[in-house]
């Protein structure tokens, strides 16, 4: 009998075809008679471009042609904004490639099409132009303030949006409180850095009038329609193919970019494929950034710790263009009072322009921000008024009954009031400080400070709102001859586990087994609706709708079976890829000869159909009619809409031990308490969390661009653009806590973020507990590196 697989440790149906070095991605796609592409880039922040002459590089031998803006005919637009917003006053995009104006180091100015990559680097490299080059202002806070130089000469105070939200009266909770506690803290700029850079190849039939992208895209649907529009096609001509894509991680979501314009048009006007492979250089200039946001924010609360009310007011760098709307900062400012029971909070964002690559989501996408902003000023809270770190968060946490907690006017995403829809906080917390025994660790603790060591212990409370919508889509199809069961959906994978945990889904349903589901997504050919890989909303949404197609199928081969054993479909079990009566010791029927049974006109070709006919003799090609609504075959397709996010949450905490002589830090216990609500497959969800805490890692040690103040990134390499090796990376206990969500049939929350959140105020509290008694100011900004560390020390013994 089959057994439950839904919650199960699952090896992963993916992994053995991708470690035998299998998988086959965007230059592995065997194009014959490819052309390739070269972009030329800009190498000033901001300038006028006064002379662009191709004449040199069209010239080389090999080279088809080199495109500047005027040959783009109608392509020579502005991308679209992606997520308008009524408070983006100045919303500003880029054309494919620049016109008149250059706006941040790696600009595309031009784009070099020859018979193979060397000759187009070649003639790219030929390509003359000349600047005048215009003031720049890098910093962030500079930028905003006024008579700073303007990134786009009509944006007054290089504000793009800016946006105030208040929820309850925070000037009354203010006015009453016994104490306020005030904190700026800064977030560095970084990248998301993958694997596989962007990569784009297409290839045009001119017979069929056919356009055929594949892209590593984390969202081939929008691609497609986007390609549509651009290209005056209709949508069914243009097949969008997102193959295994190695990594994502939000930047990927982002369409299009200008190798997504210039690929496929190269390709329809040469009739012969085209395809473009970005560099890791040119991956650092290109490829969108996140993270650098400066928050100043206030908590008022009364003598005993309880939070009255929040005031965050805070910048976010959207580097020279706004292309993805005001996501990041609005996600950020909605999760700025993480899980506590904060009536009055007012929030106040502006996005700023700043000479430097685009801004979108990167994963995290504003939480990581936010959760260092809350949780610095709750340790510093719990500072001010002689209170513990642990006993502070549990006082303002919100409590299970009052499930879901809603705060009004503080709107999310989805466009929806923030709702928490379930969690048990107080728990998570009791089990981070029984897994660190908080009590030992501070005895142990004073030993190490007596023999001249510095130990510390750091922990951070975390939400996510997870599972977006409006919609996926899931298909669930039995295969006739095989009995395999195949599933679509509109998403793409970088690596999440979709094969396995939509096949567990569907193999509890069909009592298949989990290597007998296969999951086909990143396919607009096979699918034609759906959002994208996102927003831990994969397992959520489209998670959901596969469930309710599997449940749709389900009820389709029960009705068949039934039909064909003579049995009522209530006695009908589905197990071990047969279907039976229940208790009749009969093998019953497999889902392939039902298949075959519903859909008469694979008789003759399926092996299973002589068989098949003994249960179903009727069931012949000149049988009786389909009954209103019904369809050969088993197959189903269903949708889920979530009617808002859901909340997941969390608590890690961490010792670390910081060496006085060379401000290195070693961690000696990791600890992450998290709930995704119901698990679908543990092992993955660990993956998960393991891997996003490898990010978080680097976003609190590592990974900040450094811009110089010309606008030019001086780090645009893995030599200089520190990322941490699995060497940095330390082992991560964890403890699961399953609070299922009321929200969707599976009880689900997203995890894919949940990792990376909380990492950098981990470290932060931790070293700033461990250098406690050298009276260290706090710490309030990231990434940390030894040389700021030193610098803490030393400015401290300089006030003593």
């Amino acid at each position: 009998m089959s057994t439950r697989q839904f919650g199960a440790r699952v090896q992963r149906n993916e992994d053995d075809r991708l470690i035998r070095g299998k998988g086959r991605y965007v230059d592995d796609i065997p194009l014959e008679g490819a052309l390739h592409g070269v972009f030329a880039r800009s190498n000033v922040a901001h300038a006028k471009i006064t002379r662009l002459d191709v004449s040199r590089a069209a010239a080389l031998p090999g080279v088809l042609k080199v495109y500047t803006h005027e040959d783009l005919g109608s392509l020579d637009m502005k991308m679209p904004l992606l997520i308008p917003h009524p408070c983006i006053t100045h919303g500003r995009t880029q054309y494919p490639l620049a016109r008149d104006e250059v706006f941040y180091v790696g600009q595309a100015i031009a784009f070099v099409v020859a018979v193979d990559r060397y000759v187009a680097e070649d003639a790219a490299l030929l390509i003359d132009v000349e600047y005048e080059t215009l003031p720049v202002e890098i910093d962030l806070r500079r930028a905003a303030e006024p008579g700073a130089p303007l990134v786009h000469a009509d944006v007054p105070g290089n504000i793009a949006a800016n946006l105030v939200q208040e929820s309850g009266d925070v000037a009354s909770a203010f006015a009453k409180a016994d104490h306020i506690t005030s904190i700026t803290v800064h977030c560095e700029r970084s990248t998301a850095a993958p694997m596989e850079c962007l990569a784009t190849a297409a290839r045009w039939d001119e017979v069929s009038g056919e356009l055929t992208v594949w892209d590593g895209t984390q969202a081939p649907i929008g691609l497609r329609g986007a390609l549509a529009s651009l290209f005056d096609l209709d949508e069914h001509a243009v097949r969008v193919i997102a193959p295994d894509v190695g990594g994502g991680f939000g930047p990927k979501i982002h369409f299009p970019y200008a190798n997504e314009v210039l690929v496929p048009l190269a390709a329809r006007e040469f009739g012969r494929p085209v395809k473009w492979i970005e560099d890791r250089s040119e991956n650092f200039v290109h490829m969108t950034h996140e993270r650098l946001q400066i928050h100043d924010i206030e908590l008022a609360a009364t003598r005993d710790g309880i939070v009255l009310g929040l005031r965050d007011r805070f910048l976010h760098d959207t580097g020279a263009f706004i292309p993805y709307g005001i996501a990041v900062a609005q996600v950020a400012s909605c999760q700025i009072a993480g899980p506590y029971r904060i009536p009055n909070i007012l929030v106040e964002f502006s996005c700023v322009y700043t000479p430097t690559v685009p801004v979108t989501p990167y994963r995290g996408c504003g939480r990581p921000q936010a959760n260092f902003a809350i949780e610095r000023a709750m340790d510093q809270l719990a500072d001010e008024l002689g209170l513990d770190r642990f006993e502070i968060r549990r006082r303002n946490f919100i409590q299970p009954e009052e499930f879901p907690y809603t705060r009004p006017n503080l709107i999310f995403a989805d466009g929806l009031p923030v709702t928490h829809d379930s969690g048990e906080y107080e728990q998570a917390l009791r089990a981070l400080m029984d897994a660190l025994d908080v009590d030992a660790f501070k005895a142990d603790q004073q030993a190490a400070l007596e023999q001249g060591r510095y130990l510390g212990l750091g922990l951070s409370f975390y939400v996510e709102g997870t599972g977006l919508g409006p919609y996926e889509g899931g298909h669930v199809r039995v295969h006739p001859i095989t009995g395999k069961v195949f599933v679509n959906t509109g998403l793409t994978t970088q690596g999440q586990g979709h094969a396995t945990v939509f096949a567990q889904i569907v193999s509890d349903q069909l009592g298949v087994a989990v290597e007998d589901v296969i999951v086909v997504e990143g396919d607009t050919g096979v699918y034609d609706w759906g959002v994208g890989t996102f927003a831990s909303r994969a397992a959520v949404v489209s998670g959901s709708a596969v469930h309710k197609a599997a449940v749709l199928a389900r009820k389709q081969l029960i009705d068949a079976a039934a039909n064909m054993l003579e049995a009522n479909p209530d006695d009908i079990e589905l197990s071990d890829g047969r279907a039976f009566v229940a208790g009749s010791g009969v093998d019953g029927v497999t889902l392939a000869e039902i298949a075959t049974a519903s859909n008469p006109l694979r008789y003759a070709f399926n092996k299973a159909a002589e068989r098949a006919t003994q249960f179903a003799p009727a069931a012949r090609s000149d049988g009786p009619p389909l009954a209103e609504g019904a369809h050969p075959g088993i197959e189903a397709t269903d949708y889920y809409a979530p009617p808002h996010a859901t909340w997941a949450y969390g608590v890690h905490g961490a010792i670390v031990e910081v060496d006085p002589m060379t401000y290195g830090i070693k961690i000696h216990r990791y600890v992450c308490v998290h709930d995704c609500g119901n698990m679908i497959n543990p092992m993955i969800v660990e993956g998960q969390i393991a891997g996003g805490v490898a990010q978080g890692m680097g976003g609190a040690f590592y990974e900040k661009l450094e811009y110089d103040e010309d606008g030019a990134l001086r780090n645009a390499s893995f030599m200089d653009f520190l990322i941490p090796y699995a060497t940095e990376i330390p082992h991560v206990e964890m403890i699961h806590q399953e609070t299922p969500s009321p929200l969707n049939p599976l009880g689900i929350k997203g995890v894919g973020e949940a990792g990376t959140i909380p990492v950098a105020q981990v470290i932060a509290s931790a070293i700033e507990d461990a250098l406690r008694p050298l009276e260290i100011a706090p710490i309030r900004k990231v990434p940390l590196s030894p040389s700021l560390l030193h610098s803490y020390v030393t400015e401290a013994g300089l006030r003593k």
